[in-house]
């Protein structure tokens, strides 16, 4: 084989769509898999569900975790305004804002983006 540009493929649209969807279907499971050998604390059907569906994790958890945004605000030291845009999706949200809400919510930084 030669180099990076002569090893192209082209597949339809629909079959790399698929092929995405599996991939993050694999990764899903992979991750339930860990979680499942690692033990600890499991978050409730209820919540996973609403997760899963695409509601924002970082609503979720707090929600679970039983903390209005304002609750969550204090606790962190994050706006309440950056909370809300986080869940809502129109912000992203700096690492160290992230970190300081996972840190609050006693969950790993990955769980909550």
């Amino acid at each position: 084989m030669g180099d990076d540009m002569d090893d192209l493929i082209t597949i339809p649209r629909a079959e790399y769509d698929r092929l995405v969807a599996a991939a993050e279907d694999l990764a899903d499971i992979a991750a339930f898999d860990r979680a499942m050998a690692e033990g600890g604390e499991g978050m409730p059907e209820v919540f996973l569900r609403r997760i899963l569906t695409g509601e924002a994790p970082l609503r979720v958890i707090r929600d679970w975790r039983g903390l209005t945004v304002a609750e969550l605000a204090r606790q962190s030291g994050v706006n309440r305004v950056q909370i809300h845009q986080i869940e809502a999706g129109t912000k992203a949200g700096s690492v160290a804002t992230v970190k300081r809400l996972a840190a609050a919510l006693g969950v790993e930084v990955g769980e909550v983006v």
